[in-house]
């Protein structure tokens, strides 16, 4: 029976380090490894039939398609902790793909100034007396790619409706969107663009040396639309839930996207969204399915998911108490801050049923250390 197509089948077959930064080939490296006995593995044993099973460990790379199911599920109950009876509105703010190669000369910056002037323009929006006139809560999670692994850096923003003022009032929205998304385009598109040229003016984008090139791509940006849009408007906590859990662990492609994997390249699965989103195959050679891949590696401790205004984390707990006291018409003693721990200690203590018995249950009876990792070697031509 052929064996399932995977990332980890494809970087064994197609990746090469000539070249590549240290951030990169540390990933690949955490990518190959992941689930093979250089991770280490834990030995089992059955309690009733005292069959032993090894299993090996995962590198918990968050660019890696086989360990985001369990960081996804433990996230969201964190998270679940924080959502609030009322309706949540998704906008997605995109940056223009004339953009893309600043953002791989310098991604640090150019991330941390779309989620800056994201954040800037819903809060501008929000603040706004004619509007809501308090303050927003705002999740966002960054992506960096396009169904066919292409670059496409945009950001997703799940947003409760409504805002809490000073006075500790909320005001919730009314209607089916959030703010006019021409607007929003608008007022995200002066404030990125102002963002870059201070950046630019204290060198933070000292790798752009074309003369000239700085000035004219800026001035280009301001003379075309941004597209900025609301996908949803969810209104019930569970759904919620879900749906943020969709979008933060995700990764570029995952190994149930590829139908394929040969000495010939890669066929992967996509949606083509130009067509109504019907599925469509595309084959890629080898050596460029890797580069795409690598193109959304995130630069070293870059946070990817983010929490703004009253959810926060310095004053979530206080404030999502706050107005979930006054959304219950009750006082704000009454509340009690959430304890997710308990939770999530249960989700950790889990007894895994014996294979083979059906009766027992397997016990952690030791742990291997990890085999010294292979250095991947340049491929031959």
């Amino acid at each position: 029976m052929t064996s399932p197509a995977t990332v980890q089948q494809a970087l064994r077959l197609f990746f090469d380090p000539e070249g590549l930064d240290t951030q990169r080939r540390k990933v690949c490296s955490h990518l190959l490894a992941c689930h093979t006995e250089a991770m280490g593995e834990t030995v089992l044993r059955c309690d009733h039939c005292a069959q032993e099973q090894h299993t090996y460990h995962s590198c918990r790379d968050r660019h890696c398609p086989q360990c985001q199911g369990r960081a996804t599920r433990l996230w969201v109950e964190r998270q679940s902790e924080a959502v609030l009876p009322v309706a949540y509105y998704h906008l997605v703010f995109t940056l223009p793909h004339s953009l893309n190669g600043w953002m791989q000369l310098h991604p640090q910056v150019l991330y941390r100034l779309l989620f800056q002037c994201a954040w800037s323009t819903l809060k501008a929006f929000g603040k706004d007396p004619k509007r809501l006139g308090g303050q927003l809560g705002m999740s966002a999670v960054l992506h960096t790619w396009g169904q066919t692994l292409d670059q496409h850096v945009h950001l997703h923003c799940l947003v409760p409706g409504g805002a809490l003022n000073e006075a500790g009032q909320w005001k919730g929205v009314k209607g089916n969107y959030l703010f006019p998304v021409k607007a929003l385009s608008r007022h995200f598109r002066g404030a990125m663009v102002s963002a870059l040229r201070e950046s630019a003016n204290a060198g933070e984008l000292k790798r752009v040396t074309r003369p000239g090139e700085i000035n004219r791509l800026l001035d280009a940006l301001m003379q075309h639309e941004w597209v900025v849009y609301t996908r949803h408007c969810l209104s019930h906590t569970q759904s919620v839930v879900e749906y943020l859990g969709r979008y933060t662990h995700r990764i570029a492609i995952t190994d149930a996207r590829l139908l394929a994997v040969d000495e010939q390249g890669v066929v992967l699965r996509y949606k083509d969204y130009r067509d109504e989103g019907k599925s469509r195959s595309m084959h890629l050679a080898g050596e460029e399915f890797v580069r795409r891949y690598l193109l959304h590696v995130l630069p070293k401790g870059f946070t990817r998911i983010r929490h703004y205004g009253f959810l926060a984390g310095c004053c979530r707990v206080r404030k999502v108490a706050q107005i979930r006291a006054v959304l219950a018409g009750e006082k704000e003693s009454t509340a009690h801050d959430p304890a997710p721990q308990a939770n999530l200690s249960t989700a950790l203590d889990i007894r895994y049923r014996c294979p083979r018995c059906k009766t027992g249950h397997l016990c952690v009876v030791a742990e291997l250390a990890p085999r010294p990792m292979w250095k991947v070697k340049p491929r031959r031509q």
